[in-house]
């Protein structure tokens, strides 16, 4: 994932005399360029990703620094480096804690080294990782669409994965994703990046089939949920107004089974986006994980309207509630009480509506397999936005 914090660190730190001091939860922070500024101005055109350097002539007083530190969060900067001994010897306290805080890198390089060459070294780094990293997105893209044609992308990955090893794939999306155009797409894939800590050359991430993807090798399942969680709760506090969704692959074994991974991850990210969950693991979901993966969807729409379009014509003619009370009853496994309970109403008039319900639909609904076409009806229905009640 991208020249990050951490590869900087490890070609710096005796070349440029570089110290870390604080923000070190953002240590895998991915880097998009470099840029030397002195005032803040620049900075509202930043994409996300970006370094700052400055030497500090433009940040005297303390309460500067801060405005500077401030904007580069709200901006979704990677990080900062100050360039210490001449109009800066030491690091404000208040500085360092705000950077720990919001998990901003905080860096400092002495005087004495050359900004412009640092600049360059950083900035070819860059541009070479980025042109790494599209070459291993295109594999891994070959992997999903062409599973059976190893020779298209088993080669070329496995001198950065473990291509014997694990593999998940996770989907994020927002609202209004695959509309964005590329620039303001880039932006937030940026940003995203950022949110994304604790994971660097183990992993990948790219834009595909109107998703944010992830792929993670020989991460395990906790650290890659934790990691998700962090994310999110970063981007609800640095970009509320977009509600960051979710989908978690079920973890496969060899590159070669990558695209069941990611089918997984797909038939997730659409559950999370329809039933507005934050995250959701396919291989927690149930008899889902059957329904998402079918197809031929034509199916499922068959399926839902055979069961349930008598009982919908019924109740668009006199208001009669019986596709809710069929809903709770199935959901209740029958038990009459608990329907009553959660729909407010006598128990004598459920057995009313249901007695009337065997006659529309034809079926008694007494075994599991009489039960059984129209429970998948209502699972079907949710597949597409309309919700069961809640619990």
């Amino acid at each position: 994932m991208s020249f990050t914090i951490e590869d900087m660190m490890l070609t710096s730190e005796k070349r440029y005399e570089m110290k870390f001091l604080a923000g070190k939860n953002g240590w895998a922070n991915s880097i998009s360029w470099v840029h030397l500024l002195e005032d803040t101005t620049i900075i509202q055109n930043f994409w996300g990703k970006e370094v700052a350097v400055t030497t500090g002539l433009g940040f005297p007083e303390k309460e500067d620094w801060m405005r500077l530190a401030r904007k580069l969060n709200r901006y979704h900067a990677s990080g900062l480096i100050i360039n210490v001994g001449q109009y800066i010897r030491e690091i404000p306290e208040e500085l360092m804690a705000y950077c720990d805080e919001n998990d901003l890198p905080l860096l400092t390089v002495p005087w004495e080294v050359r900004l412009s060459d640092m600049i360059k070294d950083f900035s070819i780094r860059v541009f070479v990782q980025d042109n790494t990293d599209e070459q291993i997105a295109t594999a891994l893209i070959a992997a999903i669409e062409t599973p059976d044609n190893q020779t298209a992308y088993r080669r070329e990955l496995w001198q950065y994965f473990d291509v014997d090893g694990s593999f998940q794939v996770l989907l994020l999306t927002c609202e209004g994703l695959d509309a964005m155009d590329m620039v303001e797409r880039r932006k937030l894939s940026y940003r995203i990046q950022v949110y994304l800590e604790d994971i660097t050359h183990n992993a990948s991430f790219f834009y595909y089939n109107s998703d944010f993807v992830l792929v993670a090798n020989a991460v395990p399942e906790e650290a890659l949920y934790q990691l998700i969680e962090g994310a999110i709760k970063r981007g609800e506090k640095r970009m509320p107004e977009r509600k960051l969704r979710v989908g978690i692959g079920s973890k496969c074994m060899d590159i070669s089974r990558l695209s069941v991974s990611y089918r997984r991850a797909k038939a997730a990210v659409q559950m999370a986006m329809t039933q507005k969950r934050q995250v959701v693991k396919f291989d927690d979901c149930g008899l889902y994980r059957l329904l998402y993966m079918v197809e031929d969807t034509g199916v499922l729409q068959e399926i839902e309207t055979e069961c349930l379009a008598a009982l919908e014509e019924y109740d668009r003619k006199y208001n009669a509630g019986y596709v809710e009370t069929l809903q709770s009853y199935l959901k209740h496994n029958g038990s009459i009480r608990a329907v009553a309970e959660e729909l407010y109403t006598h128990r004598n008039t459920v057995l009313y509506r249901l007695g009337n319900i065997r006659k529309v639909l034809g079926n008694e609904l007494k075994t599991p397999e009489e039960r059984l076409p129209y429970q998948m009806a209502f699972y079907i229905r949710s597949m597409h936005g309309v919700q069961e009640r809640s619990e």
